[in-house]
């Protein structure tokens, strides 16, 4: 049948791409990429500005890439480009626009249903999906007036504007960095001193709150916001309020848990996915990578080995069974 698959891989973000090139250059014959996005690398094109530096290096963490996909820190362009080139270059069947809704057990298959209706069949699935589309959202109510200058990403930040960043992690001193070159930025954190970040990003931090170039708010977080003719007025918690144009949040992202349920997998107390040494969940034959596996975000770099590694297993697995 048309819908049987050897392998079926949901999410065309790195660990997706990896495991794709992997399957291909280890000649796996039947292999499906479903994908939400109109395009590969959803994340990276939309959450990152043009010349956004794209780290291998994430928080710190030096990781060796195990397969073949040579991926070093980039340009926003430069990435894409080399994924593009993995995935299409391989001849990869890929569906785009393809929401996946759930995965179910199916006799010796596991039965993946998508938005469309459609229903595909695999004897393996790698899921490897991310954050950035659900992301966190602060405690206080955001007015819905303030809907388009109240961002959680700068995929609409305009030149000359006074901008508030939220957050103290890398994606927000990142984001006060490109937007300091053009704007009048202001980050905030609740914390007195930035602690996530990688050591380059945390450097260039300080260098721009030094200079001048980005204004800090530390040790102080918000109350509320609300609407003061169509721009946003911040009350802090030290007495203390100020007008900008936009307000960034840039505050983590959460997995959607409630897919994961759907798909019958276990979770931990964090919403996280329990899977074994192998990626491996608790639905068999279901590998998890990316990241959903982990509580505070994991790195292009893990995805990739991720997807090297559960293919690898999987290709052995499928020459134990005689596939």
């Amino acid at each position: 049948m048309d819908n049987k698959y050897d392998l079926i891989i949901v999410g065309g973000g790195p660990g997706g791409i990896a495991a794709s090139v992997e399957a291909a250059i280890l000649e796996m014959k039947k292999v499906l990429l479903l994908e939400k996005g109109d395009n590969h690398s959803t994340t990276i094109r939309k959450f990152y500005k043009d010349d956004k530096r794209v780290d291998k290096d994430y928080k710190g963490e030096a990781l060796d890439l195990k397969g073949n996909i040579k991926f070093e820190t980039a340009t926003k362009g430069d990435v894409l480009d080399l994924f593009s080139e993995c995935l299409f270059g391989n001849y990869i069947e890929a569906m785009f626009n393809t929401e996946v809704e759930s995965i179910q057990k199916n006799g010796e298959y596991l039965e993946v249903s998508t938005s469309d209706n459609k229903k595909y069949l695999s004897k393996y699935v790698v899921v490897s999906i991310g954050k950035m589309g659900r992301p966190n959202k602060p405690d206080y109510p955001i007015p819905a007036s303030l809907n388009n200058v109240v961002n959680f990403n700068i995929y609409k930040c305009k030149e000359n504007e006074k901008v508030l960043v939220v957050g103290g992690g890398n994606s927000a001193v990142e984001y006060a960095y490109l937007l300091g070159k053009d704007n009048n930025v202001t980050i905030n954190y609740r914390k007195a001193e930035f602690t996530r970040p990688n050591e380059k990003n945390l450097e260039t931090i300080k260098e721009d709150i030094s200079s001048g170039k980005v204004k800090a708010k530390l040790g102080i977080d918000i109350t509320s916001i609300e609407d003061k003719e169509g721009k946003v007025l911040v009350h802090y918690t030290d007495g203390t309020e100020d007008t900008y144009d936009r307000v960034i949040y840039a505050l983590g992202g959460v997995a959607p848990v409630d897919f994961l349920k759907r798909c019958n997998i276990e979770l931990d107390a964090n919403g996280v996915p329990m899977v074994n040494d192998n990626h491996e969940s608790s639905v068999q034959n279901l590998f998890i990578a990316g990241d959903i596996l982990y509580k505070s975000g994991g790195s292009i770099a893990k995805a990739l080995n991720a997807g090297f590694d559960i293919v690898k297993h999987i290709d052995e697995l499928m020459k134990k069974s005689g596939n």
